[in-house]
């Protein structure tokens, strides 16, 4: 893993969406060094949003080892980069399945910062048990999946859309699918199932809320080279697999995403919602 890699989360545009300041946002799922969740975060707070971010509070044992040569501390290294900003950030560990845990991560944020704006559900289950044929597919396996995956987003997006309503302010909500909700590969039916499932839930979300000026949308990522495809390898067998799916030759680095779900939830999305939006490198549409 290259320093380039590990420190493009770092290359700032500078402020393009300064409407945004002030204005809070909460990401699942925003721990990891080489993910999307912490992209995400980075960039809303350059344009001045505060922060509250989650993690699942892992093992540092387990940490992928790029992550403990640095003495990586998840949320917390996270919450110190949003700090070097200038924006504010609150790290939580929370459970996005757990009901009683989506509650106080929505209090805490009212408590800390008077509202909430914003809310980007990033957390997914991790690649494992699950990539197997659907005959091979264990019950337990799946469940772990959709409950992640599709229940975490439901709760979150719920609990979020109560207060967001209450406030009577608006608000953007971005799930963060993935193309394999389009392009549903064999070995993948748990994963597949909950992205396509959270496309229609954004969809039902983005109508009903509507009235209250609450956009809801999904963006789809594509082949990402975060810490979730260390499986695949990073030699030649990486650099065919990235040749032989992307039209346009590279694997996106986390940044892509991040400047489309801020784009979104700016004034210049205000009249977007209820969209499949990919970031993909022409991969769904071969």
């Amino acid at each position: 893993m290259t320093d380039d890699h590990v420190t493009r989360a770092h290359v700032s545009r500078g402020v393009w969406a300064p409407e945004l300041r002030g204005r809070t946002a909460i990401v699942t799922g925003a721990g990891r060094l080489r993910s999307i969740g912490r992209a995400i975060s980075l960039e809303l707070a350059r344009q001045g949003v505060n922060v509250v971010l989650t993690g699942t509070g892992r093992d540092p044992s387990r940490y992928p080892p790029e992550e403990q040569e640095i003495g990586w501390r998840d949320i917390e290294s996270v919450a110190e980069e949003i700090r070097q900003t200038g924006a504010q950030a609150l790290p939580l560990v929370s459970d996005v399945a757990d009901p009683g845990a989506v509650g106080g991560l929505i209090d805490a944020a009212i408590e800390r910062f008077g509202g909430l704006d914003i809310v980007v559900n990033n957390a997914g289950a991790a690649r494992g048990e699950d990539r197997v044929p659907v005959v091979e597919l264990s019950l337990e396996a799946w469940n772990k999946v959709l409950h992640t995956n599709l229940t975490g987003a439901f709760l979150v997006s719920q609990a979020a859309a109560r207060q967001m309503t209450k406030d009577g302010r608006g608000g953007c909500i971005v799930n963060i699918s993935s193309i394999a909700s389009r392009v549903a590969s064999a070995h993948s039916a748990a994963y597949a199932s909950s992205k396509a499932g959270l496309n229609a839930l954004s969809r039902v979300m983005a109508v009903e809320l509507a009235p209250h000026r609450i956009r809801v949308n999904s963006v789809l990522p594509g082949v990402i080279e975060t810490s979730r495809m260390d499986d695949l390898g990073r030699g030649e067998g990486w650099r065919k697999f990235v040749d032989d799916v992307i039209p346009l030759g590279t694997a996106g680095n986390g940044m892509e995403v991040a400047y489309l779900v801020t784009f979104l939830c700016s004034d210049m999305g205000s009249w977007i919602t209820g969209q499949d939006l990919a970031v993909d490198g022409g991969t769904s549409w071969r």
